[in-house]
């Protein structure tokens, strides 16, 4: 089980590109999920099934769309160039941005769970003894939903870490750019005589991803107030 330096630095890549792929989506996946949990809109119904696309869609597709928008030609891609000096396509953050992309949905649905599980009579009630909606959402609905939207998060590293068609699709195999644990394990499949790496690199994904369902479902019960509440 000792791990070579070109393994060490393929999970080092995979927890970089998994954990700013979380950051980076988190305040998102937090406002679609408040809008979806609270909002009364015309066109929520179709909100919803937008988040939850990538969930449904082959991950090439989704890393396709993803070459068309932020590939060199694509007017994400030329604006971000032009305007930031950034390039996406080759890049780990190319590799960040698909993760976060993949992720979106299920950090949506756990942190939409927890709003939706706070009481708003606990809301009603700091209302009518004069706090502002800012002090409300700061001192009650926050704390409540507090252990949902870190379960959410800690579900999104999860599914950020197991990620691998839109990756490869964006960003392709770079060795020490692109090559995250589920490419670096689809590539030592085609080399005749690499099981033992295989099998190492595997467990290890298989170790951080129960690891992290596992801390995402104690959160979501905590969340759930001991009622059971999970987002699987």
């Amino acid at each position: 089980m000792t791990l070579t330096p070109d393994e060490l630095e393929v999970i080092a890549l995979s927890l970089k590109v998994s954990g700013v792929a979380v950051a980076a989506c988190l305040p998102v996946a937090f406002c679609l999920a408040w809008l979806l949990a609270r909002g009364r809109f015309p066109g929520r119904v179709l909100l919803d099934a937008l988040v939850h696309l990538p969930l449904v869609l082959p991950p090439v597709v989704t890393g396709w769309l993803l070459l068309l928008a932020f590939g060199n030609n694509g007017p994400a891609g030329r604006w971000l160039s032009e305007t930031f000096g950034v390039t996406l396509m080759f890049r780990w953050t190319g590799a960040a941005l698909a993760a976060a992309v993949m992720a979106l949905p299920l950090m949506v649905r756990a942190m939409r769970l927890s709003i939706e599980a706070v009481d708003r009579r606990l809301e009603q009630a700091a209302e009518t003894l004069g706090a502002s909606p800012t002090r409300v959402f700061a001192t009650i609905t926050l704390p409540l939903a507090l252990p949902g939207l870190l379960a959410g998060a800690v579900l999104g590293f999860a599914r950020s870490l197991g990620e691998f068609g839109a990756t490869i699709t964006f960003v392709s195999n770079i060795p020490g750019e692109t090559r995250t644990l589920p490419i670096a394990i689809y590539g030592a499949l085609q080399i005749p005589g690499s099981e033992a790496e295989v099998a190492r690199l595997s467990l290890i994904a298989v170790a951080l991803s129960l690891a992290a369902l596992v801390a995402s479902e104690m959160l979501a019960r905590r969340a759930g107030h001991g009622r059971g509440g999970h987002v699987l």
